[in-house]
């Protein structure tokens, strides 16, 4: 006999569940059966998703209110409806896109439309963040050619360091105490000061 499943996902701990708990409630899902998670979606590395799915056998339910409450990265989307659906023999509902209800479409068609919905998803996350780089891109090369400046601002070393230095030196300080001293890395302490001394310990 199937059992139905519910996967609730929220990407912080302060973002509220209810919604996708209120949609959820309209299918035959126990309460000791919804698997809630306030993680990001980016990846399926998510310890109550693998705890549900250890618990999920073949011909269950798994009842999720849209498809990127299964997760963000479309790739890996893909994948693990593959591991779902094809490897574990689990249906999936997917509230929001009647299209992925793998428990009504068993036949082949059916499968077909599921695999190219999937697809198209793809593609069309994948065109959005290439779109969105590109604007990115267009956007900072634009500021540069006004002027703005990216990144942090160029640490300086503090007034009078040429004569702190060798003070520091005399107490018997290291470059990396010297560094800390001057709030930065002993890397950038090293490149300040190769043009006019050579630093050793």
């Amino acid at each position: 006999m199937s059992s139905y499943f519910a996967y609730v996902r929220v990407s912080a701990k302060d973002q509220n569940e209810a919604r996708q708990i209120e949609a959820i409630r309209e299918y035959p899902v126990d309460e000791s059966r919804i698997y809630i998670e306030k993680q990001s979606g980016k990846d399926f590395n998510r310890p109550v998703y693998k705890r549900m799915l250890r618990k999920m056998r073949q011909k269950d339910v798994l009842v999720i209110k849209s498809i990127d409450r299964l997760g963000r990265n479309y790739n890996e989307i893909i994948e693990q409806w593959k591991v779902l659906t094809k490897e574990k023999g689990i249906d999936i509902i997917v509230i929001d896109m009647p299209l992925l209800n793998t428990a009504k479409s068993q036949d082949l068609l059916g499968t077909l439309i599921s695999d190219l919905v999937l697809q198209l998803l793809s593609f069309v996350a994948q065109n959005e963040r290439e779109t969105i780089r590109q604007r990115q891109r267009e956007g900072i090369e634009v500021a540069k050619k006004r002027g703005t400046k990216f990144g942090r601002p160029p640490k300086e070393l503090p007034e009078s360091f040429d004569e702190k230095f060798a003070q520091w030196k005399k107490e018997g300080l290291t470059n990396k105490e010297i560094a800390e001293k001057c709030n930065m890395h002993v890397s950038v302490l090293y490149r300040k000061k190769k043009k006019t001394h050579d630093i050793v310990d």
